[in-house]
């Protein structure tokens, strides 16, 4: 890692590293800037990302993107209803040639995992993910086998469409540090994301041709690496967390577990969830010390995936937003946009 003349993490460094990162994103995916913070955040974190939205705001291209500008290895998984643990994981296999199992490893075995529209796939398939989220490890047979460094689940799933899905338990939606949940692009942003697209053209191809993409122009040179990303990964544990700052996280999470229309509130994995989070959100915003914004702007998606209401709440209209923002505001935060 670079370090400064007294052996402390370069921070300058790193945050030309991350504005790097951001620019080269830029030019393929429009807006989203705060989408690409939280992924930023979980990477140098080593936690992982849920991404909330509908279909076609950039989601998978922003996931591509992210792992060309940093030359890490990046696997695809389309979750369906037929997929199997093996299918992700991978398997024993038998050699009809040695009469001998090898092993066959899945596409698990990555950097960057695009989990896609996961609340598609049966139960059993998502809990295959649980080790190796929690564990850094599979298991395939009797041997277990440890992930790529770094490892980083991005997972998606649509808020609107339900018929064929399976949600997500509380067991496996608290394995992900953060939730967030993406809106459409405003008015400015979309003309930029339709005048780059009509200037696409096509590619030929054989004896014709294809409609390029925006998958076809994102460069493959990186303006990064693993030994950056590992500088970035030192630099967030060395960023300065105030007692003061503990204690606002410890009665955010308490507020969660007490309040009386909440059936379930943060666990312990909650408040490390804004912790860590908030450390990386320092470190990108060129501070070596965390502040009362970080905790506000990443507790909606650090906390909010993590409660469950009551039956009465429920039935009363309550939502688990409503519940946080009240609860923010009276730690003296900005009320949040209130969402369903």
């Amino acid at each position: 890692m670079t370090q400064g003349n007294n052996g402390s993490p370069d921070f300058e460094r790193t945050a030309s590293f991350i504005n790097a990162v951001r620019e080269r994103i830029a030019t393929v995916v429009v807006g989203q800037d705060v989408v690409v913070e939280r992924l930023l955040i979980s990477l140098f974190t080593g936690g992982h990302i849920l991404l909330q939205g509908v279909p076609g705001i950039a989601k998978t291209l922003l996931a591509a993107t992210l792992s060309k500008a940093l030359d890490l290895e990046f696997a695809r998984v389309q979750f369906t209803i037929d997929l199997l643990p093996s299918d992700i994981v991978g398997s024993e296999v038998l050699d009809q040639r040695t009469n001998e199992f090898r092993t066959h490893m899945g596409p698990i075995f990555t950097n960057l995992l695009l989990a896609d529209e996961i609340n598609r796939a049966a139960p059993k398939v998502q809990s295959a993910l649980l080790e190796a989220m929690q564990e850094r490890k599979v298991t395939i047979g009797s041997e277990s086998f440890a992930l790529p460094a770094p490892f980083l689940v991005i997972a998606t799933q649509n808020p609107v469409e339900q018929a064929g899905t399976f949600e997500l338990p509380e067991a496996q939606l608290d394995r992900f540090m953060l939730l967030h949940r993406l809106e459409y692009p405003k008015p400015d942003e979309e003309r930029e994301v339709l005048r780059r697209n009509a200037l696409l053209g096509i590619q030929r191809a054989d004896r014709g041709a294809i409609v390029r993409t925006e998958f076809d122009v994102i460069d493959d040179t990186p303006v990064g690496s693993s030994e950056e990303i590992t500088a970035a990964m030192e630099a967030v544990n060395q960023v300065h967390v105030s007692e003061t700052f503990l204690e606002h996280v410890v009665e955010l999470v308490n507020r969660t577990r007490t309040h009386e229309a909440i059936e379930l509130g943060g666990s312990p994995r909650a408040g490390i969830a804004l912790i860590k989070a908030s450390r990386a959100r320092a470190l990108i915003h060129g501070r070596s010390y965390v502040i009362p914004e970080d905790l506000f702007d990443l507790a909606e998606d650090a906390v909010l995936h993590r409660l469950r209401l009551r039956y009465e709440a429920l039935a009363e209209g309550r939502t688990t937003a409503g519940l946080l923002e009240e609860m923010l505001s009276g730690m003296g935060a900005t009320p949040m946009p209130a969402r369903a």
